[in-house]
């Protein structure tokens, strides 16, 4: 059922689930939603496919409408709503009204202004439309984006590696490798899901890191996070980042809702941060982590080097309660995936 009430067809889910699919083919990172695109014919046979590569490229539906020379009569599912306006490529709504489907079914209402209505668009040119259909799997493969969207500001990530007692160094400092090999490549197959990531400016004078992402081999990755510290400290003239192939962002100050604001004004939806106890702790204890991922090794530490700082909680009534959403085994390693309790806010934010 949807969230209307109305019974879904069996053909339409099965085409949805294609049509998620496809969108999850398209590049995570980037201003852009992750869309997947079907068209049926009368008998619900599947007659073409799209998905959005990336920005400045055919939307989904434009995609699957290019395959045919004749789409009049077709249904065309889609994950999202078709958009309604003209960016880069002209309001997809439009080209499936000139294209002459008879009906459109999606999952997701877009949450943009700017380029929702689509729906009511189609519905005035005399379109069927039907909404809702598997959206609870349409939400998580874009929740990122979603998050974004609604809040106005970059998705969130924060990591860290620990000990099972949480300590991430020894008390001399030392902490290479608390994880394995496993553990530290999905760190960078994540640096490379992220449009940036983010580190304070202790940790680029402690560490000299290069915040690269890698394959095995230890080759660049083809798409590399921007690095952005947060801090009053300049990156020093010699400092590894300077050199690092995206480019780098020095915001030049440590108020986190500044930084994210301006990162979302440069179009970054995804933003990891890598940046030691100091700002981990400060992101979390602002409420500002939509995802976090904590890596434990199964080793015992000890002393004073721990995971995280102080969080602001003086009483177990203030804790910052997590959901966990996954468990994974890297190697000897664990990956715990928690997300915080409750939902992101409805503000929209631009798509």
């Amino acid at each position: 059922m949807t969230p209307s009430g109305a019974p879904i067809d069996e053909t339409i889910v099965s085409a949805m689930r294609r049509a998620l699919a496809l969108a999850s083919r398209g590049p995570a990172v980037g201003d852009n939603p992750q869309v997947g695109c079907v068209l049926l014919d009368a008998d619900g046979t599947v007659v073409a496919e799209g998905w959005h590569r990336g920005a400045g490229t055919a939307h989904a539906e434009v995609d699957a409408l290019a395959q045919l020379a004749d789409a009049r009569g077709l249904t065309a599912v889609v994950t999202l709503e078709p958009c309604n306006h003209t960016g880069r490529t002209g309001p997809c709504a439009q080209a499936l009204i000139d294209a002459g489907v008879s009906r459109v079914v999606y999952a997701l209402d877009d949450p943009n202004p700017v380029a929702g209505g689509g729906a009511d668009r189609l519905r005035a040119a005399g379109i069927a439309v039907q909404g809702g259909v598997l959206d609870t799997e349409a939400e998580e493969l874009l929740r990122p984006w979603l998050t974004s969207v609604r809040l106005g500001r970059p998705f969130v990530t924060v990591k860290w590696a620990s000990s099972l007692d949480g300590r991430a160094a020894a008390a001399d400092g030392t902490s290479q490798w608390i994880t394995g090999t496993a553990a530290r490549q999905r760190v960078h197959e994540q640096r490379a899901a992220h449009d940036a990531i983010a580190v304070g400016t202790g940790t680029v004078l402690a560490d000299d890191p290069t915040l690269t992402a890698r394959g095995d081999g230890g080759e660049l990755l083809p798409h590399q996070p921007i690095p952005v510290v947060f801090g009053t400290t300049p990156v020093p003239p010699g400092a590894r980042l300077r050199e690092h192939p995206a480019g780098l962002i020095e915001l030049g100050h440590r108020d986190l809702d500044a930084g994210l604001a301006h990162l979302a004004e440069r179009g970054i939806r995804r933003l990891y941060v890598e940046g030691g106890p100091t700002l981990a702790s400060a992101f979390l204890r602002a409420g500002l982590a939509d995802e976090v991922l904590v890596y434990l090794a199964p080793m015992l530490i000890g002393g004073p080097k721990v995971a995280l700082d102080e969080l602001g909680v003086s009483t177990m009534s203030e804790v910052h309660r997590l959901r966990i959403h996954r468990v994974e085994t890297l190697g000897d390693d664990l990956l715990v995936v928690a997300r915080p309790r409750g939902t992101a806010s409805s503000t929209p934010g631009g798509h």
